[in-house]
């Protein structure tokens, strides 16, 4: 898939503007509202801190991003959750310092429009639930031009 920078600007510009409208979605399954803050929104641009996705990649995700919402708002099963300690980044006594906490991911599934994609969204120990990231779910293999399936860690995913 091939696109110019000016497709690139207008997709990326048109899932912040998006982003920013969004505030948070109520998902029937966990039965709570997600958070659509700037961590989510970051987190579509780089893979972590200071470590920029490749353009392509970028262009995927917003691209995909207006079914995000929707796959939220739809949701009543869950596909997968896993748990992990992460080194998080949190405000401390005025510092921001990484702190190793207990964090969830829940992911789920979708197809639409013939996509096939999986939303991730984050929580940290106890906290509020946020939208982490979009993932288009095929990718395609290195060798022979084959489908693989898209598994990952869900913190860089």
């Amino acid at each position: 898939m091939d696109f110019t920078d000016e497709q690139f600007d207008t997709v990326k510009q048109s899932a912040e503007e998006l982003y920013k409208i969004l505030g948070e979605v109520y998902c029937p399954y966990l039965k709570e509202k997600v958070s659509f803050n700037a961590q989510g929104l970051e987190h579509l641009s780089f893979k972590k801190r200071n470590v920029m996705r490749p353009i392509r990649d970028q262009f995927m995700r917003f691209k995909l991003f207006h079914f995000a919402p929707q796959i939220l708002t739809l949701s009543h099963t869950l596909q997968g959750v896993s748990r992990r300690m992460n080194f998080e980044w949190m405000r401390i006594n005025s510092r921001n310092e990484c702190v190793l906490k207990p964090v969830l991911y829940y992911e789920f599934i979708a197809v639409l429009e013939e996509k096939r994609m999986r939303i991730v969204v984050k929580q940290i120990e106890a906290s509020q639930k946020l939208f982490w990231s979009i993932i288009p779910f095929w990718t395609r293999g290195k060798l022979m031009d084959t489908r693989t399936l898209s598994y990952g860690d869900p913190e860089l995913d």
